[in-house]
């Protein structure tokens, strides 16, 4: 790796480096697969603060599945889970017109922050829908319904998700 790309690296996983944000940046329009590995790394590793940084610095290159599969990865691991909400805000900077059922997933597991940030894209990004992602919807919105985290929530979950399902099943259905 490249003494100067090094040194960013450097830059973003020292915490008391006051401008690691714009050393982020930086880091993601260098745009190679060494530094999108590295990066994906970080994402993965056990400081959320670098993860964070990381996923910001993913989010200006050109690697989005790559960088989406690390990135949702992150959201579900449980050592993450104070921290779901910014690494869900993070995904505004990617496009995830493939991504509903992870969307949805977060939606129904995350935690208030992140299943608040979920909802809001659920309603406003445009998603590829096929047969098959309705189908795997469906399966973790029957895996929720029997166990749901709280009993409270799931009067408004099914009041809001059982007419999205039925509006994308007609969306293939016959007349």
């Amino acid at each position: 790796m490249q003494e100067e790309t090094q040194k960013l690296f450097d830059k973003i996983c020292d915490p008391n480096e006051k401008e690691a944000f714009y050393f982020a940046e930086k880091l993601g329009k260098i745009n190679t697969e060494e530094v999108r590995d590295k990066l994906i790394e970080l994402v993965k590793g056990d400081q959320w603060e670098i993860a964070y940084l990381a996923c910001k610095a993913l989010s200006k290159t050109s690697f989005n599945e790559e960088s989406l599969d690390a990135i949702f990865d992150a959201i579900r691991d449980k050592k993450n889970q104070n921290h779901q909400g910014a690494f869900v805000q993070i995904l505004e900077e990617f496009d995830l017109s493939e991504r509903l059922v992870d969307i949805f997933r977060v939606y129904l597991f995350g935690n208030f922050k992140a299943e608040t940030l979920a909802k809001e894209y659920l309603d406003s990004v445009e998603f590829e829908i096929t047969p098959r992602t309705i189908r795997k919807a469906e399966k973790h919105w029957n895996h929720y319904l029997h166990n749901p985290e709280d009993e409270g929530s799931l009067a408004i979950k099914k009041a809001e998700i059982e007419p999205m399902l039925q509006e994308m099943r007609e969306l293939f259905s016959e007349k």
